[in-house]
């Protein structure tokens, strides 16, 4: 397999290929007739995908050409493969975690679509629950995929000095063009809920209990009432899992309750459940819940402001720097690590300003360099009302990719195509463990070549 060296096409090609939705819609008019072109086992690789992938490239800036298609078909082959891979080795993801990314990237869905959900499944042709069950499985392969990738590529290092032969070796004309960045900071406090408001959600949940048990059904109430957004297709039914599966609390609850019984409310990261057990077999168990989070009062979101304010006071040049505050602070997983900066798709600390979040975006449009926000309110991708704080710390104006203002990112790109060197030598040894199939049309990108 050959590979460009091309800045632009490490950055636009390199890593986890996006998950593909169609409309209905889409496939009627005929964009792409769907078909087979590659089989690794049990696993397919689709026309479709290989079509919608290499569009998406162009896009976003990328030459045409058989050979950038070719390198997308080798992606997704060798994403076939690790799963195949996968399976033979018994490498698994936690179905918990799964369902996590499912459900926001539903939520996401549904967000950005601006659309009831009834007019979303007449546009994709499809019931909520049909497609939550296709995001489910790409959501799962990208998962185990990436658990494969990190284990095969875990001791692979860059040097500075690779960093530069990488960098001298791209002709100047393909060098690219990169939008302005900025390095931009927060600090987030989640609103604490009081036991005042948890005791108002138990109640609803005895009250919906007390429903069921004198004969409403089960599934209409989840309907109703649950928070957990997999309820429109299941009626809150979880299926048959395995321990270890879902969130500890969850499962202790699954083998304390006897079969039919419905617990009394219980507390996990997601908020209060009540579960009833369907039934259970050795270490596996049917069951259904419905899920309610507990809400911040108002008082409680004044409580995270003034927190915020007052640890604003105590934060600038002479006193505690942001980025200490942050680690120690800030409760967003996601930036504490990195003193609160955001980081762009290339885990740059300079975000390119497409790639901001546009509530970001525009709370710094309207700050100076060196400002930190008064607190506003910020709704974590958990559901949790909180507050936060934003650090506009510098910006960096429209410019061709140098290494002076981009060592991150083409340390990012040099250290993925090693990584994919190292990939593609894993890929000629494996590919001799499963059965591969390739259509004939795709011959000329030699993929199976020795």
């Amino acid at each position: 397999m050959r590979f460009l060296n091309n800045l632009k096409t490490v950055f636009l090609l390199v890593g986890m290929l996006t998950p593909v939705l169609y409309s209905q819609a889409q496939e009627n008019e005929g964009f792409v007739v769907d078909e087979i072109i590659a089989k690794v086992d049990n696993y397919i690789v689709l026309k479709s995908d290989l079509e919608k992938a290499y569009q998406d490239y162009l896009t976003n800036g990328g030459t045409p050409g058989q050979e950038v298609r070719c390198q997308y078909m080798a992606l997704m082959v060798r994403n076939k493969l690790m799963m195949a891979k996968a399976e033979i080795d018994s490498v698994m993801v936690l179905d918990f975690e799964v369902d996590q990314y499912t459900d926001r990237k539903m939520e996401m869905i549904i967000a950005q679509s601006g659309v009831t959900a009834n007019e979303l499944e007449e546009r994709y042709g499809k019931t909520l629950e049909q497609i939550r069950t296709e995001i489910r499985d790409q959501e799962r392969e990208q998962m185990i995929v990436r658990k494969m990738q990190d284990e095969i590529t875990k001791d692979i290092v860059i040097t500075p000095s690779e960093v530069r032969k990488f960098f001298i070796k791209i002709p100047k004309d393909s060098l690219p063009y990169f939008s302005a960045a900025v390095e931009a900071a927060q600090i987030v406090k989640v609103a604490k809920v009081s036991e005042q408001q948890k005791d108002i959600t138990r109640k609803q949940l005895i009250e919906i209990r007390n429903r069921i048990l004198t004969g409403e059904d089960f599934g209409k109430l989840a309907k109703e009432f649950s928070d957990d957004p997999s309820v429109a297709g299941n009626n809150g039914n979880m299926g048959w899992v395995g321990r270890g599966k879902m969130v500890p609390e969850f499962e202790a609850m699954a083998f304390k309750l006897k079969q039919n019984e419905i617990s009394m409310p219980f507390e996990s990261q997601f908020g209060f459940h009540i579960m009833q057990l369907i039934e259970r077999r050795g270490n596996e168990y049917n069951s259904r819940h419905i899920l309610i989070s507990a809400k911040p009062s108002p008082s409680d979101l004044v409580d995270a402001k003034n927190y915020l304010d007052s640890l604003r006071g105590l934060i600038g040049p002479d006193k505690m720097p942001f980025q200490k505050a942050a680690k120690e602070y800030s409760d967003d997983v996601a930036t504490k690590g990195n003193g609160g900066f955001f980081t762009g798709a290339d885990e740059s600390m300079h975000v390119l300003v497409e790639e901001l979040d546009p509530v970001i975006f525009f709370k710094i449009d309207s700050m100076k360099i060196g400002d930190i926000s008064e607190p506003m309110f910020y709704r974590t991708d958990e559901g949790k009302s909180s507050m936060r704080i934003i650090y506009y710390k510098s910006r960096i104006k429209p410019h061709q990719a140098s290494l002076e203002d981009d060592w991150t990112r083409i340390q990012a790109a040099a250290l993925n195509e090693k990584k994919d060197k190292i990939l593609q030598k894993w890929f000629s040894k494996a590919r001799k463990d499963v059965f591969i199939s390739l259509d004939k049309n795709y011959d000329y990108c030699g993929l199976l070549d020795d």
